[in-house]
């Protein structure tokens, strides 16, 4: 069978963040790699707003330029976008999804570069980075922030075996960190994301998948906002992504989670916080 451009994904379709994807952006149907014009495509079909993300321009078409990514983006009005790869793909289906969200992290990261130059990263930045590239969303409706405490504390076997039933109704994941949607092309135990909690209303399950999206990038801009979180240490949270309900098949069996290498107790120093 010869390989497609998009066989990872394809293989990938039972895993929650990649049927998501496809729900949203229907990617199988692609012949080739969307790349900056189809990506702009995809703008005009699912963006009301034509303002709402910048435009997607191949990297070997942008002006000659020093700027780093994020000035080129602040300055230009564009995503530079490399052609044929996982990692920019992904970066800007994240845009479409939440293009407040992506603008506010676009403007953090400006707001320090000018304060204090593009290195060394300051605190703020590398927690906006991290996030970037490695974020989970989890929502939970009112009443059930119980799940979000025990993730916390690494209860992983009670919040996701003993409660599993709860996902998808009362708590609901979503991939915010497109470096890790480009492993979860090809999971591995050790595979970690971080995580970051919002509360929605109840019912938010029953909502079109659009209405969800548009409340979790309002929601997300009032909490990086909120006496401006990624100022401030550890404000993101450790999750094995391959253990998140509807994530990876050898989930479905209590077993997967003993391994406590991967799902990893939470250590006395740090629970006595």
């Amino acid at each position: 069978m010869i390989a497609t451009w998009h066989s990872l994904y394809l293989a990938q379709l039972d895993c929650q963040p990649f049927a998501h994807l496809e729900s949203l952006f229907l990617l199988s149907q692609f012949p080739t790699w969307p790349n900056a014009a189809g990506l702009n495509g995809l703008k005009a079909t699912h963006q009301a707003d034509s303002d709402a993300t910048p435009d997607f321009v191949c990297q070997s078409d942008l002006l000659e330029s020093d700027d780093y990514y994020e000035q080129i983006i602040f300055k230009q009005g564009h995503i530079p976008t490399r052609p044929d790869g996982w990692h920019d793909l992904f970066n800007a289906l994240i845009w479409l999804q939440f293009p407040k969200t992506k603008s506010l992290l676009n403007q953090l990261h400006i707001a320090d570069i000018s304060q204090f130059g593009v290195s060394p990263r300051t605190l703020r930045r590398n927690n906006l980075t991290h996030f970037d590239e490695c974020g989970v969303v989890l929502l939970v409706e009112e009443g059930h922030e119980f799940l979000l405490e025990g993730l916390a504390q690494h209860q992983w076997h009670s919040v996701m075996v003993e409660n599993r039933a709860l996902w998808g109704d009362k708590i609901h994941s979503l991939m915010f960190g497109h470096a890790n949607l480009e492993m979860l092309l090809q999971p591995f135990i050790g595979l970690t994301g971080k995580w970051l909690g919002i509360s929605v209303a109840a019912g938010f399950a029953q909502l079109p998948a659009k209405q969800q999206l548009a409340i979790v990038d309002e929601k997300l801009v009032e909490k990086l906002t909120e006496s401006d979180l990624f100022a401030h240490k550890k404000v993101l949270l450790p999750i094995p992504l391959l253990g998140i309900p509807g994530w990876h098949g050898a989930n479905q069996h209590p077993e997967f989670y003993q391994n406590t290498d991967y799902f990893r107790p939470k250590s006395q120093r740090l629970a006595a916080k």
